[in-house]
């Protein structure tokens, strides 16, 4: 995927994430949901639908469902959530459901941090052909990354102090998740054993980058180059491990108005440094901002500043961010192995063309090569 200066910004790019037939996944579903909601008969499934602006890191479907209990009409709005099948290429090599279900609860008995209602964990594959896990829906609008929301929609004609609003929510979000104390006891789950989970973190961003590009002969030079410079400039003190969300992103959370209403997404979850999230948070709405820039845009060069987050995260928790630049290099890394893995799926389905200079899968080629030279600028 690389930035076409003649396409619209504010354009949709149409990536293949699934090929589930949904009447079998209808008919499924409603054998399965019969015994889960205790129904009369067999329930009746409608709007049986993949999220328009779902990601390519799992499987989702929407779905409502109403059933007859002793004499009664009942009813509710569901999500299905699924790894990702297995010919669609997948951005990751592993999917942990029961990882994700068993955070979100003890996100859920920890904090006040708003989850989807958490209804069933299925792991008997023969229901749907895949594990899976079931949530309530929860109503309310996300900013979207296809178009980037620095272009077109709600968030972008919001006011600069709506902006702020929302960033100051997110942020506390984050602070709250760091909060929970003990984080390894309550969630066993992310467990690094006696490696330190930084270190662990680190290794698994290699393995990841080793499965997804370089073990068939896709290696990034710019992205090798990275970890080496990550490897040699590795932070002395991490600091203490808290439970890192991963995924920290506005497109990761349902909003009623600029509050949070629902945070999704915790694929990525683990244990570490709170400078993981805090990173990966101004990194991708960086990412997203200097595509607008290329294209001579505006975007939103006011929202998630990078002194705004840290100035209102420091004064909700305490805590001064340490060693911020490294963990700014090491989202763009991430999200360049991200990047670069989508790019190999779009040419497996004949939706983007290869090229011989493999730092071009790096759709954030320029700023991750800025970041190393130290000549990256913020705010």
């Amino acid at each position: 995927m690389t930035v076409d200066p003649d396409r619209d910004p504010g354009h949709r790019y149409q990536l293949t994430t699934s090929a589930l037939d949904l009447d079998d996944l209808s008919e499924r579903l409603t054998r399965w949901l019969a015994g889960k909601v205790r129904a009369d008969g067999a329930p009746t499934i409608s709007n049986l639908t993949r999220p328009q602006a779902g990601g390519l890191s799992s499987g989702s479907v929407l779905f409502d469902a109403a059933w007859e209990r002793d004499g009664r009409t009942e009813s509710a709005s569901y999500v299905v959530r699924m790894p990702p099948e297995t010919g669609a290429l997948p951005v990751f090599p592993t999917y942990d459901l029961p990882m994700q279900y068993g955070v979100m609860a003890g996100v859920a008995e920890h904090t006040d941090v708003p989850v989807p209602p958490l209804y069933w964990l299925e792991n008997d594959e023969s229901v749907l052909g895949a594990p899976f896990f079931v949530m309530g829906r929860v109503d309310g609008r996300i900013p979207e990354d296809n178009p980037p929301y620095v272009f077109v929609g709600w968030l972008f004609d919001a006011s600069p102090a709506d902006r702020l609003r929302l960033t100051r929510a997110t942020v506390e979000v984050i602070a709250k998740l760091h909060a929970i104390p003990e984080p390894a006891a309550k969630f066993p789950l992310l467990a690094t054993g006696a490696e330190s989970s930084l270190r662990h973190h680190f290794r698994v961003q290699r393995e990841w980058y080793d499965w997804a590009l370089a073990r068939d002969g896709y290696r990034i030079p710019l992205l090798e180059r990275a970890f080496d410079w990550l490897d040699d400039n590795f932070p002395a003190d991490p600091g203490p491990d808290v439970l890192s969300w991963g995924d920290a992103r506005p497109g990761n959370i349902i909003y009623r108005g600029f509050e949070p209403a629902a945070v999704l997404d915790w694929e990525m979850a683990a244990l570490g440094p709170r400078e993981l999230d805090l990173g990966w948070l101004i990194f991708i709405h960086r990412f997203f901002q200097d595509i607008a820039t290329q294209f001579d845009q505006p975007g939103l060069p006011d929202f998630l500043r990078r002194s705004d987050v840290v100035s209102h995260y420091e004064s909700v928790t305490g805590h001064a961010p340490r060693d911020l630049d490294w963990y700014l290099v090491y989202s763009a890394l991430r999200h360049g192995i991200v990047m670069a893995r989508i790019k190999r799926r779009m040419i497996h389905f004949g939706e983007d063309t290869d090229t011989d200079d493999r730092d071009n899968y790096v759709m954030h080629r320029a700023s991750l090569e800025a970041l190393l030279a130290g000549t990256y600028q913020w705010d």
